[in-house]
């Protein structure tokens, strides 16, 4: 395998990378007016672009039997940035400008520090091959682009703080939880052994379809729901 075929995989997740770094700039700015829509919903597209990259290195290092350990450090890394730190840049900025009390803006620190011990424990834990063991990151990172949203379009209960606290410490323990969650990584089409992936498919798109973006929060409450109902078997 020549070295261009041997990074592709490597290359297309710096692309998360740069994604999540582009979100984090545009989630500082806020409700400016960015390319036309306000800064923060570049923020959430970035974030989107960088789950997209994420998916697609895996799927290339598969197509091209590029695997290596370089590349599964690169991933943890990149998704440190994507999924953990510009969630909560976008938290932090999100509470500044929505009348939260300004210290619970520093409970934002959760949200990576958890992500962090989750990606490292994903690392070294062999038994996630088929099935997740604690929320992955990048689901943690659509639930703040919800939350956020929330927030925006000035639902208030959400921004008081021992709301903020008690959503912070729940989703921040669920990543390092021993709760089991399966992949959506299918095997076959089939509903049999999918009923799961496909009932969390559908409810993406009624979510989505009812409620916008503030939907992707209960998605991820959906996901974790139907995890434990799927248990083992998913």
């Amino acid at each position: 395998m020549n070295v261009i075929t041997r990074n592709i995989p490597n290359a297309v997740t710096c692309m998360n990378l740069a994604a999540g770094v582009m979100s984090i700039l545009c989630a500082a700015r806020g409700s400016d007016t960015l390319w036309g829509l306000p800064a923060y919903n570049w923020a959430y597209i970035f974030i989107g672009i960088a789950a997209v990259a994420d998916f697609l290195d895996g799927f290339m290092a598969r197509l091209l039997h590029a695997y290596s350990n370089l590349g599964k450090e690169l991933d943890s890394l990149c998704d440190m940035v994507s999924f953990g730190v510009a969630p909560a840049v976008i938290m932090y900025y999100c509470l500044g400008a929505t009348g939260a009390q300004e210290w619970t803006r520093w409970l934002v620190f959760m949200i990576p520090v958890a992500g962090a011990l989750r990606l490292a424990k994903f690392n070294i834990d062999t038994r996630q091959t088929t099935s997740f063991i604690g929320l992955p990151i990048p689901a943690n990172a659509i639930f703040w682009i919800g939350y956020s949203s929330l927030c925006y379009i000035g639902t208030q209960f959400v921004t008081e703080w021992y709301w903020v606290l008690a959503v912070m410490a729940v989703e921040s323990w669920l990543m390092v939880s021993p709760l089991r969650l399966f992949s959506l990584k299918f095997k076959t089409w089939g509903w049999r052994g999918n009923q799961w992936r496909w009932m969390l498919i559908l409810t993406a798109a009624v979510l989505v379809f009812c409620m916008g973006v503030p939907g992707l929060m209960w998605l991820i409450v959906a996901y974790v729901l139907y995890g434990l109902f799927a248990g083992e078997k998913a």
